[in-house]
């Protein structure tokens, strides 16, 4: 093989895994979403399809994962504290979509039942 075809065939190669791998990184649910000050929901959506959060008083952590528009939400942990005057409302996700800055959250009926904006 020429040094030319060779690196063509390399490039090729390359340009294939980035086409394969690209689409997996950078989702537009990754990130940091809400508040997370007292008594306010956030959720931190990590690459690896793992979450933490807090619903405003319990801490939450589990899994995610995105197909097309929809976001998955796995097995999903919280603690289960009192708190008084908070709306835990976050600790019965099943699904969401991110439209620009806002994910919009629905409970397992499909439900809407909150919002978090984008941090940062």
């Amino acid at each position: 093989m020429s040094g030319t075809t060779a690196a063509g065939a390399a490039f090729a190669a390359a340009v294939a895994i980035a086409v394969l791998f690209g689409c997996a990184a950078g989702s537009a649910a990754e990130g940091t979403w809400g508040e997370g000050s007292d008594g306010s929901p956030q959720l931190v959506l990590e690459g690896n399809g793992t979450l933490t959060g807090t619903d405003g008083c319990n801490r939450l952590t589990g899994t995610w994962s995105e197909d097309k528009q929809t976001v998955t939400f796995g097995e999903v942990a919280a603690t289960q504290m009192y708190c008084e005057d908070v709306d835990t409302w976050l600790s019965t996700m099943s699904t969401a979509t991110v439209d620009d800055a806002t994910m919009t959250v629905f409970d397992s009926s499909g439900a809407e039942i909150g919002t978090l904006a984008k941090a940062g």
